[in-house]
This record gives C-alpha cells, sequence and structure tokens, in this order.
C-alpha cells in the first residue's frame, strides 16, 4: 500500500492505494502536466460524499485506462 497525504477542502488527509494504483495515477498526473493532489481534489469534489474516496479514485483511475484504449 502507498500512503498519499493531501489538502482536501483545506484539510489534511492520507489515502491509501495499491502500488499500482498508485503508480498509474503518478503517470496520469504526468501525461495530463497536473500533480496527484489536483486530481484527487477534483475525484473529492465530484463524488458522492457517502462514497469511500480511495474507492472512488480506483474507478476514476479504471475509467481513464478505458478511455485511453478505446
Amino acid at each position: 500500500m502507498h500512503k498519499i497525504s493531501v489538502s482536501l477542502s483545506g484539510h489534511q488527509t492520507s489515502i491509501s492505494l495499491e502500488k499500482e494504483f498508485f503508480d498509474v495515477l503518478q503517470q496520469i498526473a504526468k501525461d495530463q502536466k497536473t500533480s496527484i493532489a489536483s486530481i484527487i481534489n477534483g475525484i473529492d469534489e465530484n463524488r458522492n460524499p457517502d462514497s469511500n474516496l480511495s474507492s472512488e479514485i480506483r474507478i476514476w483511475i479504471l475509467k481513464q485506462i478505458l478511455k485511453t484504449s478505446k
């Protein structure tokens, strides 16, 4: 597991992702010329407040991969 510390709405939080997901997230951030924190903030702003942020990040990564494979 890889822990990521980010500030969401002014509050520090820590997110755990499997190394494989973190590696892909890093690559997507690099490809989009943005930061991991920026991506996570966008995911957080658009998610259902009852959903788990780590799960939402994994789903977002999967959708990004599926988009690029078409």
